[in-house]
């Protein structure tokens, strides 16, 4: 259980400093990952971002203040991190339907975001079938973009909006006819935190497949390295199944075993099956250490 311990580490950690400037380089070193893959393992066992936990623990801290206390608006406002009253009332509103004025005239309820404690429950109801292998390193080519390691919202909408994309212009189907079989299908592959912009980590969304020849017109290549991967079943339509094999994995299967993610990119496979079919077949491939 070391990892679901260090999760709950960098909770503790924010929970520590919630009134200081938190980066998630400083959070994700409390549990001993990569920014990138603190955030992506925190969003998928809570289904918020790091930086919405941050705020709502925030904003529920701020109206308790306001209940409990008579200290000035402006004040409390500065105290949890907004520079003026009219930020701090909008966002306020935002997370409890009230404002803080509304609140101290006993005008409404506060909308109260507890302390997260990592939980896990190991059932085995559902089995998992995957493999581990070891594969060379191996080349892509396809197409990527840059998308926000901290704006869930953003890839929740912009990596499907990829996808149709990609499946309308012709793309896709110029990956499948491109895969040398190393890895058969058409690859979802995420990687690593690339750079910064404003503050923000960015990272690669790749769509892409395996191909060792000269890379297409219009096409970007990327190496993955030799790894030991473990590949899991996903049996069922999209994204419903993907995203249900991933919440299991984090908060089933790594907490259960000795195994770490190794920190370099993970892919999700897709064959050119209907996407809508309950019977589809994909898998999730992830470097392990």
């Amino acid at each position: 259980m070391a990892w679901v311990e260090s999760i709950q580490k960098a909770i503790d950690y924010m929970e520590k400093n919630l009134m200081e400037n938190l980066t998630i380089d400083s959070i994700a070193k409390q549990a001993n990952v990569s920014a990138f893959h603190f955030q992506r393992t925190f969003s998928v066992l809570t289904d918020i971002t790091v930086g919405d936990y941050i705020r709502r623990r925030r904003l529920t801290l701020a109206g308790e203040e306001l209940l409990t206390t008579d200290t000035k608006v402006i004040d409390i406002a500065h105290k949890y991190g907004y520079e003026t009253p009219e930020a701090f009332s909008k966002a306020f509103r935002r997370q409890h339907n009230l404002t803080p004025s509304d609140l101290r005239k006993s005008k409404g309820k506060l909308q109260s975001y507890n302390r997260l404690m990592i939980q896990v429950t190991l059932k085995g109801a559902n089995p998992m079938k995957y493999s581990v292998i070891e594969k060379n390193a191996f080349q892509i080519v396809g197409i990527k973009r840059e998308f926000s390691s901290v704006a869930e919202e953003e890839n929740v909408i912009g990596i499907p909006e990829l996808w149709e994309e990609v499946n309308h212009n012709g793309t896709c189907d110029q990956l499948f006819q491109l895969n040398d079989g190393v890895v058969k299908g058409v690859l979802g592959v995420c990687g690593e935190v690339s750079k910064e912009q404003k503050d923000v980590n960015v990272f690669d969304y790749w769509v892409a497949t395996s191909y060792a020849g000269e890379v297409p017109n219009g096409m970007l290549s990327l190496e993955l390295p030799a790894s030991k991967w473990a590949v899991f079943e996903v049996h069922g339509p999209m994204p419903t199944a993907m995203q249900n094999a991933w919440k299991q994995i984090f908060s089933e299967w790594f907490p259960s075993t000795g195994y770490q993610h190794a920190g370099t990119p993970e892919f999700e496979l897709y064959s050119d099956e209907d996407p809508n079919s309950p019977d589809l077949y994909s898998e999730i491939w992830i470097p392990i250490k």
